[in-house]
């Protein structure tokens, strides 16, 4: 008679590899996305939660069962650009409304620059200026790059290697935008008071008639913050 096989004993190597590298079980990194995306200020990124979650973790998959499960509940898992948050249902916006608080209004110059940037990125200076019609101020720039709604990209094989500007996550999350191919169309554009009945960007000079830095006196909820 052969000898029963004995089970692995305690010190085998293969066997303490096999355990050690077990991954949770998917309801549990489930639990672990959901503490990383409730307790971060900022939008996750799938990088960032590989390097938070223990070894052999799916954080795609566990993502894409989190986000399920939110479905119909009063907050969501979105996507943001290549990252992810846990942010308040769309309807339900308005009980965050006592909540918001306006600190600034920003300019003509500003809302058209930041426009213009949304939909036609990466774009430089100068074509901000060309579609514009009117030069596009430093401190115009400036501002946007404080607020971290636009960043500066990469810069143009062309002479001078001028830089270019794009929008960022920030912009995105702010206006609940999953990517800019998200942006509202012209008649929403129109209808939020953005284009002021205007022709689009490029089919005219945004900048006619009007000074830089010239304030708005019913700005946009769009662009409002």
């Amino acid at each position: 008679m052969h000898p029963p096989h004995s089970a692995a004993p305690a010190n085998d190597p293969q066997s303490d590899s096999d355990s050690l590298f077990d991954a949770p079980p998917i309801a549990e990194q489930e639990r672990m996305v959901e503490a990383v995306l409730f307790a971060s200020a900022t939008p996750v990124t799938l990088r960032d939660l590989e390097g938070r979650m223990p070894h052999g973790c799916n954080p795609a998959t566990a993502l894409e069962h989190l986000r399920k499960r939110y479905e119909g509940r009063g907050v969501r898992v979105v996507q943001v650009g290549e990252a992810w948050a846990i942010r308040t249902a769309p309807d339900l916006g308005f009980l965050m409304q006592k909540e918001i608080v306006e600190t600034r209004k920003l300019s003509r110059a500003a809302i058209e620059t930041l426009a213009i940037i949304a939909y036609h990125q990466p774009v430089t200076r100068a074509e901000i200026e060309e579609i514009r019609g009117v030069s596009v101020s430093r401190g115009t720039v400036d501002q946007l790059l404080e607020m971290e709604w636009i960043r500066i990209g990469r810069r143009r094989m062309t002479p001078g290697r001028p830089v270019t500007f794009v929008v960022t996550p920030v912009f995105l999350d702010h206006f609940g935008l999953e990517s800019a191919r998200d942006l509202p169309g012209l008649k929403e554009l129109r209808a939020a008071g953005l284009l002021e009945n205007r022709p689009p960007p490029g089919s005219l000079q945004l900048g006619q008639g009007g000074e830089d830095d010239e304030e708005i006196g019913d700005q946009p909820e769009l662009f409002g913050e």
